[in-house]
């Protein structure tokens, strides 16, 4: 937290062109070392996967799949966060064709679009996901192969990830090397990314290798993780997780130990020794929330105030005093957490604040997955907590129209820029102009440059006066209720009058409001939400205020990244 001497120090990268050189050189470096920890059974302990092993299995794989006549196709992969995710997306990154993800949470009438539109030759997935891509492929007008994670032998209707090992690796003792020396064009599409995000139908992001190393080597430029051990918690089958976390970690010779479960977290961190954790804000506010509710429990929730409160005075952060002065909560979580970052979505800076002040050093970012995804970050060593952080080292940033406050639309350019969208000229030349990429995320920067997310473009309340209200800053501070566990903000337009008025649905945290009032009724939980609106409001300016309110029983869907589906959300209250 010194700004006079971090503020401007890079860590040292070495070059690396694309996946295939990342993992060779990895190995060189690190090849002993264990890039992942993983379970094959919940009640065993972890076991590590070399990386060397690592190495050896995606040759192995990819000799296979290139053998099998999938050079040059499309393949999906669909299943929960394993070893086995990771090796499929190096088999086929490097050498073998393109590399679909799928998010799992679909339903199977959404995964048969994607592998339609995507031209997807081959899935592969888990046991866990049998049956949604059983039924997604069933009614496509062509035929697909599917790869099964959890298969001992091929079968008539899939083919055995573990016996496509093993003839990979026979292929490899005989002297095989179509895969190791196939070619890769680092600046061809290599990753076909669908996303959805919160602004409707789904787009086919293109990534080329150049963009996603790009990304890895200039965030390894800010943020330093070599030699400890990470909890991979985020689905793969996203970018945040899976170059932010996956990849910047075999980078810089870290350990990923892959998580049971968001339910497992904490046991996963003591089993594992774990010293970061990449998330977004809903894990790490249900963390927070569970260390105040312990204190509160074990009645030392004014004695680690008044701690909290010195530690911030005397500037202790990260510090063998500050872990001292709340050992209980450092071995909650293992006793090695050292660096926690959080993405996807803004996280409330007084969390950041008080995390540090109990010796968690915390971060934040901001990117998307057009840009690989990371656009701006805090540096491990020097952040602001009420900001996303500088531009990566090579991306340069510009707020374009800004009003009398500064916040404009937020543009970039960078090699981590997306070749653009998939069949779809037109969304592309939406968005990239002359190399640069317009986000649809409003912000500033401050005098050090540092950028501040305030919300996106197309989320933007408009009064009739002409003022402009960001839905996410009021769901901001609604969200700081012990009793608001999540809200939707969104304008209405009055008939009488024309008035622009801020209404919001908002679900109630039901358990918190059990456990300090007992049970109440719905009247009653009615009007403590209303005293909680009401504290809210008083934080903003009279235009920005939520005028009215409905009570929601059950929680708004949402996107892999835990952020709502605002656009389905809206659509079923016909706003």
């Amino acid at each position: 937290m010194n700004k006079k001497k971090y503020k401007d120090i890079l860590y040292p990268v070495r070059e690396v062109k694309d996946l295939k050189d990342l993992i060779y050189s990895s190995v060189e470096l690190y090849g002993d070392r264990n890039a992942f920890l993983v379970k094959d059974n919940p009640k065993e302990g972890y076991k590590p996967v070399t990386y060397k092993r690592v190495l050896n299995e995606m040759n192995a794989l990819g000799t296979s799949l290139i053998n099998r006549g999938f050079r040059g196709q499309k393949i999906a992969v669909i299943g929960e966060n394993r070893y086995e995710w990771v090796l499929s997306y190096f088999s086929v990154c490097c050498g073998t064709g393109i590399l679909v993800p799928i998010e799992r949470e679909l339903s199977a009438e959404d995964v048969k679009g994607l592998l339609l539109r995507s031209g997807a030759t081959a899935v592969i997935h888990s046991g866990k996901t049998e049956k949604l891509v059983e039924q997604a492929i069933e009614k496509l007008d062509r035929p697909i192969q599917r790869i099964h994670m959890d298969l001992a032998d091929h079968g008539e209707a899939a083919l055995s990830f573990a016996k496509l090992l093993e003839e990979g690796q026979a292929m490899l003792e005989a002297g095989n090397r179509d895969f190791i020396d196939a070619p890769v064009d680092a600046e061809a599409m290599s990753l076909l990314l669908f996303t959805s995000g919160t602004t409707g139908t789904a787009k086919g992001v293109m990534l080329s290798q150049k963009n996603v190393v790009s990304n890895v080597m200039a965030m390894s430029m800010y943020v330093s993780v070599g030699g400890q051990v990470g909890l991979s918690v985020l689905p793969m089958h996203h970018t945040y997780e899976m170059t932010c976390h996956i990849l910047t970690a075999l980078y810089q010779g870290c350990t990923v130990a892959i998580c049971e479960g968001l339910k497992h977290i904490a046991k996963n961190m003591i089993e594992a020794k774990v010293n970061v954790m990449l998330g977004v804000p809903l894990i790490f506010e249900a963390i927070y929330k569970r260390i105040w509710k312990q204190a509160e429990k074990s009645g030392k929730a004014n004695k680690m105030r008044r701690a909290i409160a010195l530690s911030k005075k005397l500037r202790l952060y990260n510090t063998g005093m500050a872990k001292r002065m709340f050992k209980e909560v450092h071995e909650a979580v293992g006793g090695h957490i050292t660096l926690l970052i959080s993405g996807a979505a803004a996280m409330d800076p007084e969390i950041i604040e008080d995390f540090f002040a109990m010796g968690f050093p915390m971060i934040q970012g901001y990117g998307m997955t057009e840009c690989s995804p990371i656009i701006t970050v805090n540096r491990d060593r020097y952040s602001k907590p009420a900001s996303v952080g500088t531009p990566l080292p090579h991306t340069q940033i510009r707020i374009i129209e800004p009003d009398e406050n500064g916040i404009g639309e937020i543009i970039c350019k960078s090699d981590s820029v997306m070749l653009g969208y998939y069949d779809d000229p037109e969304e592309t030349a939406k968005v990239l102009k002359e190399g640069w990429l317009y986000t649809g995320d409003y912000g500033y920067l401050d005098e050090d440059g540092y950028l501040y997310i305030t919300g996106r473009k197309k989320n933007v309340i408009v009064t009739k006066n002409g003022k402009n209200i960001f839905p996410e800053e009021v769901e901001f501070h609604l969200g700081r209720s012990d009793y608001i566990l999540e809200s939707l903000v969104y304008g209405v337009d009055e008939q009488c009058g024309g008035e622009t008025l801020v209404y919001a649905q908002i679900v109630p945290d039901y358990q918190a409001i059990e456990e300090d009032f007992g049970p109440l009724s719905e009247e009653e939980i009615r009007k403590l939400i209303k005293e909680e609106v009401d504290k809210a409001n008083d934080m903003m300016p009279l235009y920005k205020r939520v005028r009215r309110f409905e009570i929601r029983k059950t929680e708004f869907e949402k996107t892999a990244s835990r952020k709502i589906k605002r656009y389905v959300e809206l659509q079923r209250t016909n706003c």
